[in-house]
């Protein structure tokens, strides 16, 4: 099996993983700390601001039978991507949204499909990050598949628009 990786980050990282693990061609996810100043970021220290990490979801999916295109669809259908440092009631640096690969050959691919068919549906300007992943570090694991642990625990994406999203 052919397995692609890339890393989305959308307000809070636990809603974003149980919406993604519930899509086939998903094969994992892990939540995380994406693109911090200092290694190994607590959960703490991203919230005082003083690591400029973002929540970030590390997703390894099979491309065939889950296109990037199709990703990237199912990602902007969750998430608001004009705004900036925050998503639904979570407000911070560590909840704005953006896309990070360690692949450079798909950047260009991302921000067409950003400006092909995203940025057309807004007003607002489109702030989505789109960028190489620095680095990447797990969150603690109480943070890992949280809502599958406590079902009714908070999260601010629909997990039914997964019905509404042609495979």
């Amino acid at each position: 099996m052919t397995r692609e990786e890339i890393y989305l980050a959308g307000g809070c990282f636990w809603g974003l993983q149980r919406y993604f693990d519930l899509i086939n061609g998903i094969c994992e996810t892990q939540v995380g700390y994406a693109n911090s100043l200092i290694p190994n970021p607590s959960y703490e220290q991203v919230c005082s601001h003083s690591t400029n990490a973002v929540e970030a979801l590390y997703v390894i999916y099979d491309p065939k039978a889950l296109s990037l295109e199709n990703l990237l669809r199912r990602f902007f259908a969750v998430v608001d991507p004009t705004a900036l440092n925050y998503q639904a009631h979570d407000f911070g640096t560590q909840y704005r949204n953006g896309i990070y690969t360690n692949n450079a050959e798909i950047l260009p691919q991302i921000r067409t499909f950003i400006s092909t068919y995203i940025t057309p549906l807004y007003t607002k300007e489109v702030v989505t990050e789109v960028m190489l992943l620095q680095n990447f570090y797990p969150a603690e694991s109480y943070h890992q598949k949280y809502l599958l642990k406590n079902p009714n625990g908070y999260c601010h994406i629909d997990i039914s628009k997964i019905a509404l999203m042609e495979p």
